[in-house]
């Protein structure tokens, strides 16, 4: 079994909560007051169109994240992150982009636990990594800055590493020995 396949027919517990804060949102979103008089029922009214297009605007849910993609998830914050599985993605890695928006970043997958070395040659945006081991533990976050052709070491082994922008991490209060759940998604379907 290819690696990528292997990494992407893991199952996770992650989906089905966030379909449900989903749903919540859309609860508490379309929830109004019965008592408010007429011209605010207009309002309501003017405001849950426009909801209701942006709603439809949402992409299709799905209980796994699209092929190539997982989300990481650490409690309530998800990063929808494309997999660099083989040796040519994680070598391109997040290269030539002017932008990594949050919520968003790129999950390299190895085939094995061992220290691990980043670098930023072509990479223009300032990142942090989150070294994690076989367990989705976080056990090394470093701070990488653009085109610095230094390698930035994992100070443990690791199996996986999480390029984020830089500050996502300590904004999210993530750290050394956070708990990551990760939800591949399926090639093939």
């Amino acid at each position: 079994m290819a690696l990528r396949e292997l990494f992407h027919k893991r199952e996770g517990r992650g989906p089905g909560a966030i379909f449900m804060r989903f749903l919540l949102c859309i609860a508490v979103v379309g929830c109004g007051d019965a008592d408010a008089g007429t011209s605010s029922r207009q309002t309501a009214s003017d405001d849950a169109v426009g909801d209701m297009a942006a709603i439809t605007a949402l992409p299709r849910l799905s209980a796994t994240p699209p092929p190539g993609y997982a989300w990481v998830i650490f409690g309530p914050d998800t990063v929808v992150a494309e997999v660099a599985a083989t040796a040519d993605e994680r070598a391109e890695g997040l290269m030539y982009r002017d932008e990594v928006p949050d919520g968003t970043g790129m999950l390299f997958v190895f085939e094995d636990s061992r220290p691990r070395s980043f670098w930023m040659a072509n990479t223009y945006v300032a990142l942090d990594i989150a070294y994690m081991d076989a367990s989705y533990r976080v056990v090394d976050i470093i701070a990488m800055e653009p085109l610095v052709t230094d390698s930035y070491p994992s100070s443990a082994p690791a199996m996986f590493g999480l390029e984020v922008r830089q500050g996502w991490y300590e904004e999210k209060g993530i750290g050394i020995g956070s708990q990551a759940d990760i939800v591949f998604g399926v090639q093939g379907r």
